[in-house]
């Protein structure tokens, strides 16, 4: 399901294949015996562990890309600008107004990957700092580097 939102086709059909392999045997299994609970409990044993590995194994792999928005509490300054693109972070700065008054607002499209670097960097800047991010699906030219460890 993941790779059909994110618009990666054959990737979703050759999963969706399986998957659907796997689950039409399964089923015709459980269906073929209804009078053995034990069946039916496997069955949404397997269900329900699958969906809790598939989760898990998405959030390792990250893939994707996300826009996220950076309202700092203190007042934003060029450091933290430069600190982000110094790890390989393409900021782009928009002013906003607030009902605390005017602010930056930092739009930063990031790898899912990178998320918790990013959030890092902000954070031990302004631990206050305000972060909304959304999934978004296709991205077109901009800037991307790999983000340096550091």
């Amino acid at each position: 399901m993941l790779m059909v939102v994110q618009g990666r086709k054959k990737q979703a059909a050759v999963i969706g294949f399986f998957e659907v392999c796997i689950y039409v045997t399964a089923l015709g299994k459980v269906v073929s015996s209804l009078d053995n609970i034990g069946n039916l409990l496997a069955y949404a044993l397997g269900f329900s562990c699958g969906n809790y590995i598939g989760i898990y194994i998405e959030s390792r792999i990250a893939l994707g890309k996300l826009a996220a928005q950076i309202i700092l509490k203190s007042q934003s300054d060029q450091c933290l600008i430069e600190k982000l693109r110094e790890y390989g972070f393409g900021v782009t700065v928009l002013k906003g107004e607030g009902r605390e008054g005017s602010k930056e607002v930092l739009n930063v499209v990031i790898n899912r990957k990178d998320l918790p670097k990013l959030k890092n960097i902000v954070y031990d800047y302004d631990k206050e700092a305000f972060i909304t991010v959304s999934s978004i699906n296709p991205v077109n030219g901009g800037y991307f580097s790999s983000i340096k460890k550091k």
